[in-house]
């Protein structure tokens, strides 16, 4: 399977697996790759790389900090960002498995509920790649759609909402987050990504979701969307006012979310 990834995230996984064999043996049991690689929207210099490993025990902060800071490449990009669990916790519901370790942008997190939810687990059971260990599909993995859905909702009607509302109220330049690429293509694309969640009924990526919003939505936001797709995948900026963007950045997402 490390033959079949790109570059970048084929090193780091084989990297990653020696190292855990050579400072805590027998203790990655499994590794699989979920987020962008998985629902195939690797993006280079761009994407994380995104994992599970299944251990067999507890392990050892002390050791997992080591691990991952010799694997940490010179320029700290691309993150391995991930989480610990076990193959029992996979086959419950995340909201029942126990807190555990987790790693993001190369800082261990001891104990925690980072990325331990529904998402994750759907995302593995639909398209996890198996790097170590069985694959995905064989693992008995938990997954609840109605459950997603209502969690999918709530996320549009908390996070989302009061993300407009903020950026709705910064409006001095420089600094203005709903300015910069990186939060244009967040917003458009990952408003959009859970709404093509809902309608189509399993998780999909931020590429997926612009060309869904493309056919879902009035032409009157196709400039908007296709700059966010354009910053994701390259191409020549579709915008010269930032502040023209920004509003259509804004008034595109407070029309999501209020369908």
């Amino acid at each position: 399977m490390l033959d079949d990834l790109p570059d970048i995230p084929s090193r780091l996984c084989r990297d990653y697996l020696a190292l855990a064999d050579r400072h805590a043996p027998g203790l990655v049991e499994g590794l699989y790759l979920q987020g962008s690689i998985a629902l195939g929207d690797y993006r280079p210099r761009l994407s994380d790389v995104d994992f599970v490993a299944v251990t067999s025990r507890s392990p050892d902060p002390s050791v997992l900090r080591t691990i991952h800071a010799e694997l940490r490449p010179s320029g700290a990009k691309p993150h391995f960002d991930g989480l610990y669990v076990t193959w029992d916790d996979l086959r419950k519901d995340p909201a029942q498995a126990p807190d555990g370790p987790s790693v993001r942008e190369w800082r261990l997190t001891e104990s925690g509920r980072a990325e331990r939810h529904l998402v994750t687990w759907h995302v593995l059971a639909q398209s996890g790649v198996a790097v170590r260990g069985p694959a995905a599909a064989q693992l008995g993995i938990h997954t609840d759609w109605d459950a997603l859905a209502r969690t999918t909702r709530e996320n549009l009607a908390t996070y989302w909402t009061r993300w407009v509302q903020r950026s709705a109220r910064r409006i001095s330049w420089p600094g203005v987050a709903a300015l910069s690429d990186h939060q244009t293509a967040w917003g458009v694309l990952g408003i959009a990504r859970l709404r093509q969640t809902l309608a189509v009924g399993e998780v999909t990526s931020k590429s997926a979701a612009g060309e869904y919003a493309l056919e879902a939505f009035h032409e009157r936001w196709h400039r908007i969307v296709r700059e966010a797709l354009r910053i994701r995948q390259g191409g020549p900026a579709l915008y010269r006012n930032p502040f023209r963007r920004r509003a259509d950045l804004l008034a595109f997402m407070t029309m999501v979310l209020e369908m």
